[in-house]
């Protein structure tokens, strides 16, 4: 409500009404992508999830050769091969974190972890490539809404099964500040303007701007964490992310 009256100027209803269902479609990806990402930090590493979950423009030039009839140049499937090799090397190398301050077990990381951010990729190539169409035709303040609604809705469905049966709400200010902070940070701001690029950018050009959160969360964990990535660990994600930016160059 806050939102519409905000930037009531900008929200167009009658668009929001004829492209309802698109819009709720693209929440229930993006709910998915947020439930299998976080889900996969919780279960491995962050960098394995970070670096599986960016392999979403592999994802994306999959789903528009198998239904968008795009056919992917030979560049564009070497880096297929290649960020599949990777992954590979990363769901084989146990992903042992030598850990400088903490019991080394509780970093200890299954596949369970691992194809749960993969998931996540494919719900993210999804909701870019379905997005792009809807962006081209709405405003960004009409279209992040229903969207962030329909994906709030999506997540809170699924969390209800699984969730503790007792309801507990934070009430340190800290918590509060901290979940204020992720939402308002990464997601009313920083996804806003990633999905307002699909106005300017392709899919895949679009999913090139998560490439460097894996450097980025990978120095973070070592600092907060203290995470230290194994080397086998390293040489697959590299082979990952090698391969991502040979399908976007194709792809360019």
């Amino acid at each position: 409500t806050a939102f519409i009256i905000v930037f009531k100027k900008s929200f167009y209803a009658s668009l929001v009404g004829e492209n309802l269902r698109q819009l709720f479609l693209l929440g229930v990806f993006l709910g998915l992508h947020f439930i299998f990402f976080v889900s996969a930090v919780k279960c491995t590493t962050i960098l394995n999830a970070t670096v599986l979950v960016n392999t979403t423009p592999v994802f994306a030039m999959l789903i528009l050769a198998s239904l968008f009839k795009v056919k992917p140049l030979s560049l564009a499937i070497l880096g297929l091969i290649i960020s599949f090799v990777g992954v590979c090397v990363i769901a084989s190398s146990g992903t042992v974190i030598a850990n400088l301050g903490a019991n080394p077990e509780s970093f200890s990381s299954g596949l369970t972890g691992d194809l749960e951010a993969v998931i996540a990729a494919l719900a993210e190539a999804l909701y870019l490539n379905y997005g792009r169409k809807t962006r081209s035709q709405m405003n960004i303040v009409s279209l992040m809404l229903p969207i962030y609604f329909s994906a709030a809705l999506t997540v809170g469905i699924i969390s209800l099964p699984i969730a503790n049966k007792t309801w507990a709400f934070p009430t340190e200010a800290q918590s509060i500040l901290f979940l204020l902070g992720l939402g308002l940070l990464p997601t009313a701001i920083a996804h806003t303007l990633y999905f307002s690029s699909l106005s300017n950018l392709k899919s895949f050009e679009t999913a090139t701007l998560a490439l460097l959160e894996p450097v980025g969360a990978t120095v973070l964990g070592i600092v907060i964490f203290q995470e230290i990535p194994q080397p086998l660990f390293v040489f697959g994600s590299a082979m990952v992310l090698t391969g991502i930016f040979l399908v976007i160059k194709e792809k360019g």
